[in-house]
């Protein structure tokens, strides 16, 4: 049988250049979920452009930030991880900045986000992942809950895949469970933005076929992408390198290939959790 998995592009509504990339892979069925920067001064523009046949194609899900347009609570990375795991996030400033997201998200697109990842992966930092799982669960109602995408990398992604991991992905899964809202396992397709083509290519060989074992053991997997059409080195954007390679492999003709010859269909995220229902 086909292994579904969940094909997914953060950072939609940052540039024209990466929103071109995304929408263009959704329409040429590569992808099946992006998730949104509402905060971005682009995001009203950018929200007029997921039209109803891109949403019947992929999950349409929020990418909550706190390091890069966030007005009241803006940090750098490593500063919000102090701040979190020492828990001293202002509490009434954090809420609100929750509320904001997904109000904003809301308005624009009239429903609930599909699902809610995190910018840098912050969603699953501590303060944080406790009050927006709270948010959700006040805020929607059981059948509109979102998913939520867990940044568990596999071993094979080395160092930054552990760290990434153990910033809070055993605490969100089991917090989520806790909560009533379906979750992913296992997060792929983390690496250094720095590969050449044919090393991103043999990493993403590499993601998909586990991708194949984790779901013999009955796994969630989400392959995670940064795609992007004319990106420059102009862009305020410290991977903007990578983003053209990205898109660049997952247009290919070698993509297309390699899913048939492991035998991977792409699929929403909301498809496979409707079907394990």
């Amino acid at each position: 049988m086909s292994t579904p998995l969940v094909l997914s592009a953060d950072d939609y509504a940052q540039s024209d250049a990466i929103d071109a990339g995304i929408l263009s892979l959704i329409q040429q069925g590569r992808l099946t979920a992006t998730s949104c920067l509402t905060l971005s001064p682009r995001w009203p523009l950018a929200a007029k452009k997921i039209l109803a046949e891109i949403r019947q194609q992929a999950d349409i899900g929020l990418h909550l930030d706190f390091t890069q347009y966030s007005p009241s609570m803006r940090y750098s990375h490593p500063q919000l991880i102090a701040r979190a795991l020492l828990r001293s996030l202002d509490k009434k400033k954090l809420r609100s900045a929750i509320r904001q997201q997904l109000d904003l998200f809301e308005e624009a697109l009239g429903t609930a986000p599909d699902y809610v990842d995190g910018h840098q992966h912050v969603h699953q930092l501590p303060q944080i992942r406790e009050m927006l799982l709270e948010e959700l669960v006040n805020r929607y109602s059981a059948r509109r809950l979102p998913w939520i995408r867990i940044a568990n990398p596999p071993p094979c992604d080395g160092l930054k895949g552990r760290v990434i991991g153990l910033l809070g992905s055993a605490a969100l899964k089991k917090s989520a469970l806790r909560h009533g809202l379906n979750s992913s396992d296992v997060l792929l397709g983390v690496y250094g933005f720095n590969d050449k083509p044919e090393e991103y290519a043999a990493k993403l060989r590499q993601w998909l076929n586990i991708a194949v074992q984790e779901a013999q053991k009955e796994k969630f997997c989400v392959f995670m992408c940064h795609p992007g059409i004319g990106i420059s080195s102009g862009e305020d954007d410290p991977i903007w390198q990578a983003r053209p390679l990205e898109y660049q492999i997952l247009s290919s003709g070698m993509f297309t290939e390699l899913l048939q010859e492991i035998n991977i269909t792409p699929v929403k995220g909301s498809h496979i959790l409707n079907s394990s229902r």
